[in-house]
């Protein structure tokens, strides 16, 4: 062979030589950047961030959006469509826009750590940091701030009018968020902030602005305001001060004065001239105020009694056009209910064509007998066999009841007369067509109450009342399941899990279609594994002229006749089936309660086999499969955020890999990032996530995620943690924020930190759930070993709540796994099973026969089943090394259940630690709670499957008396 004839030209040689170098170069740059990078630790979490509020005003010119720490002060921007700059008002919360779009609104909070110290010094409410105000003007973005506000409100749709609360400055021991002198000269009667055991409203300066011209009106000792929905109005009640507050002031001769010289009332502004009406005199107590549509007539609950009273007398005020209000309700009014009232507790509401006003009455309270002697009399809850709900929910919902109203009408052509809609017997109404039809929807399960101690659900009756006169007409009795109204009203659709059916019914005829029948596809929930009856996917939308309803299946989305006079169609043609992609109608304008059957709809749009997601689009006559717009690796359960009169959106996406981002579109063909997160993330080694696949035991299909770190080695054998719950696999692209957690666990952190994370999905068989969780669990893990690169003796599991049982189960039948951490466990479901759900006060045994636990059957009908599923009676097997999290302010698994499973291994003299975080809940709430352990959980984690010293707090524990004085991190050498 001629060597010489095979060489290169010099030129092309040295050419390749240097890319070479070069590669090498970049390949050895990479490597030793991603060397470089730190593993996340526990001081990272307070400045990740997360997006809050997205907000387009109605023009689409001007997007407001809210980047906030995990703890920290957040930060509001402010961009122009038309200009690439950025604004930014630190600490800026709950912004709006106001109609015309011209400008917008927002609180400034305090500095965060204000607000902290103030928490930890405990200062009184009137030594407490103040909110400011800022306008900004959205054509300029100059912005004017206002000190020591307290509320602030714009109308709904119209104009540039503002309406803001101010603090009484001089009655304050705190200056305001700005950290300056308010720019409002106050003229009010200097009063301190009520004390919080006080109910009633404080009487306040209320500052009326026109945001154009810049002009403002001051009215003093306002306790309550509301602006019509077109901006045209303002209405406000005054009130006196208590003699308290006035008292403190007498030393000013002339504000004392002018203090019993004052009116106070019900008082209506017209914001175009400034023309103050008395509406009515009196210092009494005037509220939930309400305006037609037009703003013509106002509505508001008052009462002139004294605010000593313990029972109070109220009437239904009524003014048309700034007339005089008149009473239009009392307990007198012809068709009140003997010995009932007005409510004080339910805002009236005017139907759209403004013809009825709805509002609340209630039986008359009894009053305290004060003569009585506590020391005399026992304080006892009596249970009775036969009550609807136990004491324990009574109690719980008591203050709800103490305010429980019943909806009742009075047509405004015959305000004379009222008809009650709702009584004891049938509770649950809701308006029709905004209150313009001429019947409420209303249903009483009071027949199924008792039995939701086991069923969870109560069957309902539902009735069409009429609201001219309250009669009722039964609709469909003993539904299991729920029904909606037509956005007109003419027909009521209800979906009937028994059958899993859909049925519209005609208001006017009575006639009753069945929807879906003979149509070969489920309209409930196909995956359902609860021992139960599936609910219905939904209903997507309505046409217009209550013509048709969109109802969705499982993947498409089904165009229905009300009337039944044509053939059910899928308005997505099956694209959704075929190619395992679920649709839905995107909710772009809450004022839109029917669609033009013509007219494009977005369709949101997720593919269960990839975990992609994205958009199409595509119309209900549409005779061809959606239009793809995007579709992506990425997760996105957020809502797209669209201008009310343009074409411009705004969504976020992100996935495990990419923080959140905000972008914008005209068209989601192609976008424009607004706003990216967490820049820091570079600087730390992160990790991936993909699906994995396999078959357990007895040949079902599973499917897992697995996380790595990002600088994972295949030459290299790492420890794993298994986190379960249910299913978490369509969370393939949630971005994992570092966190700390209520105590799931952190998947960010432990990859970051060079631990695979294997998160499988679990199907469960009815009365067997422990098995269900070894069989999906265990084949996973048994596949995963398969690899060299999984250190199968340092494998560790973490489940929190129902995943908190899954682990409590598995170490009683394995001890493949080095450490276990389970968190609010139930592990003994024949005490558990008559436990209490103390956040609702609900017992709980529906959650055995119909719900998550999945037995399916009573205690008493499958003793051996509640055994099998209980790991108390099997801890004598336990091998694993097991941490329980379970607080003693739990409202969903009683915390002796973690008492139980803790005393028993203690007993067994097996490696048992318990952490109960006291007062906090069965999800840690507190956050120093949830930092406290995030700590414990790596602390353990790393001890048994890395081989790391053990804490203190494993080693000896931490006794009661250094309770508070150490909390035992320090690592035994």
């Amino acid at each position: 062979m001629n060597f010489l004839k095979y060489h290169l030209p010099f030129n092309t040689a040295a050419r390749l030589l240097r890319q070479s170098f070069f590669v090498s170069i970049i390949l050895l740059y990479s490597t030793v950047s991603l060397s470089q990078k730190k593993p996340i630790d526990h001081s990272v979490y307070d400045a990740w961030q997360s997006i809050g509020v997205k907000l387009w005003s109605a023009d689409g010119k001007t997007a407001i959006y809210q980047v906030s720490p995990q703890e920290g002060d957040k930060l509001l921007y402010m961009k122009r469509s038309d200009s690439p700059l950025k604004h930014q008002l630190p600490r800026g919360e709950n912004p709006v826009f106001t109609y015309d779009s011209k400008f917008a609104v927002a609180l400034i909070k305090p500095f965060y750590k204000d607000i902290r110290e103030a928490k930890i010094k405990k200062k009184k409410e009137e030594e407490t940091p103040k909110d400011s105000l800022a306008i900004i003007n959205t054509s300029s973005f100059s912005i004017t701030k206002v000190a020591l506000v307290k509320s602030f409100k714009v109308p709904e749709k119209g104009g540039s009018k503002l309406a803001y609360q101010l603090h009484k400055a001089v009655a304050l021991k705190v200056v305001d968020s700005l950290k300056t002198d308010s720019l409002q000269k106050k003229k009010a009667v200097a009063t301190e902030p009520a004390k919080k055991k006080d109910k009633q409203a404080e009487p306040l300066p209320l500052v009326l602005m026109d945001l154009v011209s810049g002009k403002q009106l001051v009215f003093e000792n306002v306790v309550e305001y509301e602006f019509s929905k077109n901006g045209k109005k303002l209405v406000f009640a005054t009130q006196e001060p208590t003699k308290k507050e006035v008292k403190k002031d007498e030393k000013d001769l002339s504000i004392a004065e002018e203090s019993k010289k004052t009116t106070y009332g019900v008082y209506l502004i017209d914001t175009d001239t400034n023309v103050q009406t008395t509406l009515l005199e009196g210092n009494g107590e005037f509220n939930q105020f309400a305006f037609d549509e037009l703003g013509n007539r106002v509505a508001f609950i008052g009462t002139l009694d004294e605010k000593k009273k313990e029972i109070k007398s109220y009437q239904l005020y009524s003014s048309f056009k700034a007339e005089q209000a008149q009473i239009l309700a009392s307990s007198q009014t012809l068709g009140m209910p003997d010995k009932w009232a007005v409510s004080e507790h339910r805002k009236p509401l005017f139907s759209r064509n403004g013809k009825k006003v709805f509002f609340g009455i209630a039986p008359v309270k009894i009053a305290k007998d004060t003569t009585l002697i506590v020391e005399d009399h026992a304080i006892v809850d009596v249970w009775h066999y036969k009550d609807d709900y136990l004491q324990t929910i009574q109690l719980k919902n008591l203050d709800k009841e103490l305010k429980r109203s019943y909806l009742a009408v009075i047509q405004l052509d015959q305000p004379k007369t009222l008809v009650p809609l709702s009584d004891a017997q049938l509770q649950e109404v809701v308006l029709v067509d905004e209150g313009n039809a001429d019947y409420v929807l209303g249903y009483s399960d009071i027949k199924g109450r008792l039995a939701t101690q086991w069923t969870g659900f109560a069957p309902r009756d539902y009735y069409e009342i009429n609201t001219s006169n309250g009669r009722s007409n039964l609709i469909v009795a003993n539904l299991n399941g729920y029904a909606y109204s037509s956005p007109l009203g003419k027909y009521i659709v209800y979906f009937n899990r028994e059958g899993g059916n859909w049925f519209s019914y005609h208001v006017g005829s009575k006639k009753q279609v069945a929807l879906n029948k003979n149509l070969d596809v489920a309209f409930a929930d196909e995956d359902f594994d609860m021992p139960d009856l599936p609910n219905a996917y939904g209903i997507a939308a309505w046409t217009d002229h209550d013509e048709t309803v969109l109802i969705k299946d499982r993947y498409d989305i089904w165009e229905f006749s009300l009337n039944g006079s044509k053939a059910a169609h899928q308005i997505t043609k099956g694209y959704g089936r075929t190619n395992k992609i679920r649709f839905d109608i995107e909710k772009l304008d809450t004022d839109v309660r029917s669609l033009s059957r013509k007219a494009p709809l977005l369709l949101g749009a997720f593919n269960e086999v990839s975990k992609d997601a994205g958009f199409f689009t595509t119309t209900v006559l549409a005779k061809k499969d959606p239009e793809l717009l995007r579709m992506e690796a990425m997760f996105s359960n957020n809502a797209v955020v669209k201008a009310k009169h343009a074409q411009q959106y705004m969504y976020v996406k992100e996935s495990f890999t990419q923080a959140p981002r905000i972008y914008t579109t005209t068209d989601f063909k192609s976008d424009e990032l607004l706003q990216a997160t967490n820049p820091q993330q570079a600087n730390y080694n992160w990790g991936t996530a993909s699906l994995i696949h396999w078959t357990t035991d007895t040949g079902k299909n599973a499917t897992g995620i697995l996380y790595k770190p990002e600088d994972f080695d295949e030459a290299k054998s790492y420890p794993m943690i298994v986190y379960f719950y249910e299913k978490l696999t369509d969370n393939l692209y949630r971005y994992e924020a570092p966190a700390p957690t209520p105590s799931r666990l952190n998947i960010s952190y432990f990859v970051s930190n060079g631990y695979l994370v294997f998160t499988p999905d679990i199907s469960y068989e009815k009365g067997y759930p422990g098995r269900s969780a070894e069989e999906y669990i265990n084949s996973g893990v048994d596949f995963l070993k398969q690899n060299s690169w999984v250190d199968s003796k340092k494998i560790g599991i973490q489940g929190q709540s129902w995943g908190g049982y899954q682990v409590a189960h598995l170490i009683t039948r394995t001890n493949r796994y080095a450490a276990a951490w389970s968190g609010a466990p139930v592990v003994n479901m024949t005490s558990a099973y008559g436990g209490i759900r103390w956040a609702t006060g609900m017992n709980r045994q529906f959650q055995y026969e119909k719900t998550q636990s999945r037995i399916g059957a009573n205690l008493w009908e499958a003793h051996e089943l509640y055994i099998e599923n209980s790991p108390l009676f099997f801890m004598d097997r336990v091998e694993t090394p097991v941490v329980i999290m379970h607080n003693d302010n739990d409202g969903a698994v009683p915390w002796y259940q973690g008492i139980e499973m803790f005393t028993a291994l203690r007993r067994l003299e097996k490696p048992v630690w318990m952490l109960n975080y006291n007062g906090d809940e069965h999800n840690l709430m507190q956050r120093q709670n949830r930092k406290d352990i995030q700590i414990r959980e790596q602390q353990f984690f790393d001890h048994y499957l890395k081989g790391a010293p053990i804490p203190v707090w494993m080693d000896t524990g931490i006794p009661a008396v250094l309770k508070g004085k150490t909390w035992g991190f320090d690592l035994v050498k």
